[in-house]
């Protein structure tokens, strides 16, 4: 009995580019950078009005406060953002300071660079 001859395995090359590397230059980038910063913009925008009928109504409905403070979440990594929502954090931590502190944790979590920074360098 002869062995049955073994298929030849194909050389392993370098890996085909993804397609979308190769769309993704540089300036690509950029411009998408640069979109998403104007969608945080008009974000930012439109709760504006929203935070202050919050506040000049003196409104204590948790859940349109909270539904507020989740888009200006989004959008708090640009300083109008930011300016928002700490507006709205201060008016409402003497309604609910858990539910603030859990805003402001999730806020550090997702934008503020700063903090695990200085953290190490005080080490």
């Amino acid at each position: 009995m002869t062995p049955k001859p073994r298929a030849k395995r194909p050389k392993a090359g370098p890996k085909p580019a993804s397609p979308l590397a190769d769309d993704l230059s540089f300036d690509a980038i950029r411009a998408l950078a640069a979109s998403l910063n104007g969608l945080h913009r008009q974000m930012a925008a439109a709760s504006a009005p929203i935070v202050q009928s919050i506040i000049h109504s003196r409104s204590r409905d948790v859940q349109e406060i909270e539904r507020a403070l989740d888009r200006l979440l989004d959008c708090a990594c640009i300083p109008e953002g930011l300016a928002h929502f700490k507006t709205l954090c201060r008016y409402y931590y003497p309604i609910n300071p858990a539910a603030t502190a859990s805003y402001v944790h999730a806020y550090r979590e997702m934008w503020d660079t700063d903090a695990p920074q200085q953290q190490e360098i005080a080490s």
